[in-house]
């Protein structure tokens, strides 16, 4: 709640931990209650709107929540979870959604992965690209850094994508994080960021220049205090897949009107056609 609404003094914190406990309370979701009989209570926004209404002093909080519940971002926040885990890759993509509204999806799909990985033991490895919009609030930030830190003790592998270097090391945490990953690996940086990258990663000033000069797909891997020059190679079926240039998916586009059909994805086809190893199914 801090993160969606921008923010809690210490009064609205308080309110706003005694108005959850209420809400669950009220659904008979307590310490003391059966969880095997929790499933079908789960209180949603509105939920909690409406307690929050009955309290003194919450009447800021209620006008702030109203976006959760009845605004824009109610179809994301006030509904129940339809989403399972119970695959064995699972994408949730969120390039449609506008920028104010990202640092709540990240960290409330980070929550309900970190639940999931919680209850049930078994190797995982989470991948979460973009990092740089979670460490944009100290709540997102410090809640990916306890991810870190504790994830090898539930058996899950945490690696975290950036491009934006300098917003991930303006947070207290994104350092730390930095030091507790055993691999990383460094493309090519801007002059703007490389001053506070040679920092972080102690890098000489040949490793500096290079990593100022390098092409497309080159770098720097570290592994411990190992550092090594590496160039990554997408095979053509991969780039292809993988590719965002504009102009690459203009060219495919364009070759897909032609052809009446994508490249990538499912045809209609006769039965006789159907093959159950089609590109959907390996992807």
């Amino acid at each position: 709640m801090r993160i969606a609404l921008g923010g809690l003094t210490p009064e609205e914190d308080a309110i706003m931990d005694r108005a959850i406990s209420e809400t669950y309370s009220a659904k008979d979701i307590t310490p003391t209650s059966n969880p095997a009989l929790w499933k079908d209570k789960i209180p949603l926004m509105e939920d909690l709107e409406q307690v929050l209404r009955t309290m003194e002093g919450a009447d800021s909080l209620v006008k702030r929540l109203q976006k959760l519940t009845t605004g824009t971002y109610a179809n994301f926040f006030n509904k129940p979870s339809n989403i399972s885990l119970q695959k064995n890759i699972v994408s949730f993509g969120i390039r449609e959604m506008e920028d104010s509204l990202r640092p709540m999806a990240i960290y409330i799909i980070m929550r309900h992965i970190w639940n999931t990985v919680r209850s049930e033991l078994k190797k995982r490895i989470f991948v979460l690209d973009e990092a740089w919009w979670l460490m944009q609030t100290e709540d997102g930030a410090s809640f990916l850094f306890g991810m870190v830190k504790r994830a090898r003790k539930y058996w899950l592998g945490v690696t975290t994508i950036t491009q934006d270097v300098d917003d991930f090391m303006r947070s207290e945490y994104g350092r730390p994080i930095i030091t507790n990953s055993s691999l990383q690996l460094l493309m090519k940086q801007s002059p703007a960021s490389i001053e506070t990258v040679q920092k972080a990663f102690a890098l000489t000033s040949e490793e500096k220049t290079l990593l100022l000069e390098t092409s497309v797909g080159e770098g720097i891997f570290f592994a411990g205090q190992k550092h090594v020059a590496i160039k990554v190679v997408a095979s053509p079926a991969e780039h292809e897949m993988i590719t965002t240039a504009p102009e690459e998916l203009a060219r495919r586009k364009a070759r897909e009107v032609l052809e009446g059909e994508p490249r990538f994805g499912v045809r209609k086809t006769d039965e006789s056609e159907q093959n159950p190893y089609n590109q959907a199914d390996n992807l």
